[in-house]
């Protein structure tokens, strides 16, 4: 397929301002794609050339773009970057630069979408020595190649900027349309069976592959594919145990770890470990499946837990934990440095048949049957059960004194049910619910903090298009060595600038505390966080920040209307 005809779906994405129109766009052009090319033709729609459970990463700043379309383009990178300044997007400005170009190739290629995905796919897998030159004229070959609105999509997907407004629902709609149109069920149990397929394979492009060649019933009846992450089960915010305990009774109450979230695959003597985010830490933890391989007495299976930081016999930080996470180096040094513990919690697969449905309490029996704890180091996870709340109180306790986040409370018949605030598990935490946003922006600090970056712009996602809307300014809970990093870290992510305030691609998460949730015609989100303050850095364990819904959710929980 020419990359001419996928340029012409963005251009009609990114003008229509309808879901339902973008919706109809997008199901038509999945019908006419092969479905030989449906995978790749799904991750280009979202702006990504690797599923979100890949490692792999383009790691291109801006910097590096405006010197790729210099290259490209024969115009200086000031000049580029004058350019950038007006059109506020690297796209834009990449399409004006070719308009523009001084050298022009007489035996231009055309593009292909084949061309262009796996082109930028190499950019993930040149290392080492002079990679940044090989990348930087991989970039710029495919952009002289470029029409000028070729240009402007390719290095907006490079980027991660699509800015066509489509996101997983949209696709999920779409999928409908395009494939299950003639299926006698109603469009709800239709977008639940895309729903399933998409929690257990964790890939948009292999769901639609599915839904167009072998129809609803595959969708609904997919198994767990070893090595393979699914979605995992998140927890709602409770404020009182009585809460709680009034509206189920006895309750299954377990600690809440102040560590990873890990899914853990096992076939045999081959282990997978995923973090919540779905990437794959397997190299990075040669301790945990040295443990799985002792311990998991199922030939198959998948069973969450915990993965805790210890030292001097007590648990560290989850901060200290994540020198690990994306650690490259000295692997077998780290290990010994932040050894670790495994609490586990959960199963949901095991020698051959998914047991998502299954009632919690049997889960719990399957797991305690196949696993052979070693103490502190590979166990279950610390549980009761009761009713009773100052029972319940007594074991909260007992988790925030061993330095654990808090606890559990989880519905005893509850069956595993995917993603978040889906009822059955709730979370007892000493501070009020915070919220995970992207930071897109920031303004330069005044006085002995001019050279940091220390007021920082905040967005959540709108879960219909995909695009950021801003709640807010956060400037407060943060050290100085912290101001220094982040500075360090959203430096590489700036697109523009406008006098003291800098735009930054959004790959930044933060865990956000504040006082209270207002409306607000001053940010595009609606609201605005009232004395926002720092908690912590989320980027290891999200790669996407809360919902509007959940934003417009805490708010009415305040109990005020305005």
């Amino acid at each position: 397929m020419d990359y001419s005809t996928l340029v012409d779906k963005y251009e009609k994405l990114e003008s229509v301002p309808s879901k339902l129109a973008k919706t109809g766009i997008v199901a038509n052009f999945f019908r006419l794609v092969p479905s030989d090319q449906l995978s790749k033709i799904v991750l280009l729609l979202q702006g990504r050339v690797f599923p979100s459970s890949s490692e792999s990463e383009l790691g291109i700043a801006t910097q590096m773009m405006m010197k790729a379309i210099s290259k490209a383009s024969g115009i200086s990178t000031e000049n580029v970057e004058g350019i950038l300044k007006k059109t506020g997007d690297l796209g834009l400005t990449a399409e004006q630069c070719v308009k523009i170009r001084k050298q022009s190739s007489l035996m231009k290629k055309k593009l292909t979408t084949d061309h262009v995905f796996e082109n930028l796919q190499k950019l993930a897998t040149i290392t080492g020595a002079g990679s940044q030159d090989k990348k930087l004229n991989l970039i710029s070959e495919l952009i002289i190649s470029a029409q000028p609105k070729e240009a402007k999509y390719i290095v907006r997907t490079i980027l991660g900027e699509l800015r066509i407004g489509v996101a997983e629902g949209l696709l999920r709609d779409a999928v409908v349309k395009a494939f299950l149109v003639d299926v006698k069920s109603t469009d709800e149990e239709k977008k639940k069976a895309v729903d399933y397929a998409l929690n257990i394979v964790s890939d948009f492009g292999e769901v639609a592959k599915m839904a167009k060649e072998k129809g609803i019933e595959s969708l609904k009846n997919v198994m767990p594919f070893l090595g393979k992450p699914i979605q995992v089960m998140l927890g709602l915010a409770a404020e009182k145990i009585e809460d709680v305990t009034g509206e189920f009774g006895k309750v299954i109450a377990e600690y809440k770890y102040d560590g990873m979230r890990c899914q853990i695959h096992k076939r045999g003597p081959t282990v997978w470990v995923f973090t919540r985010r779905l990437e794959d830490v397997t190299r990075q933890f040669p301790d945990v499946c040295e443990f799985v391989r002792k311990c998991l007495k199922a030939d198959e299976c998948i069973v969450e837990g915990e993965v805790l930081g210890i030292k001097n016999g007590k648990p560290v930080q989850f901060q200290v934990l994540s020198q690990r996470i994306h650690r490259k180096y000295d692997i077998e040094k780290m290990a010994k440095e932040i050894p670790v513990q495994v609490n586990l919690f959960d199963v949901v697969y095991c020698d051959g048949k998914s047991i998502f449905e299954k009632p919690l309490k049997e889960r719990r029996d399957i797991l305690e049957k196949i696993v052979k704890p070693i103490s502190d180091k590979f166990q279950l996870a610390k549980q009761i059960v009761s009713g009773d709340a100052g029972e319940l109180d007594k074991f909260y306790q007992e988790a925030l004194n061993a330095n654990q986040e808090g606890i559990f409370l989880k519905v005893i018949d509850s069956p595993y049910v995917f993603g978040r605030h889906v009822g059955g598990w709730y979370k007892i935490k000493p501070i009020m619910e915070t919220l995970d946003l992207a930071v897109v922006g920031a303004t330069w600090g005044e006085g002995t903090r001019a050279k940091w970056l220390t007021s920082y712009i905040l967005a959540c996602e709108d879960p219909d298009t995909g695009k950021l809307l801003e709640c807010g300014m956060m400037s407060t809970g943060l050290t100085e060595e912290q101001y220094k990093d982040m500075t360090k870290k959203l430096k590489y992510l700036i697109v523009s600038e406008k006098n003291r305030t800098v735009f930054v691609r959004p790959k930044i998460i933060v865990e956000v505390g504040y006082q209270e949730i207002q409306k607000s015609t001053n940010y595009s989100s609606g609201f605005a966080l009232r004395f926002p303050r720092f908690i912590r850095e989320r980027t290891l364990e999200k790669s996407e920040p809360d919902t509007l819904d959940r934003v417009v959710s805490l708010f009415k929980s305040q109990g005020r209307e305005g």
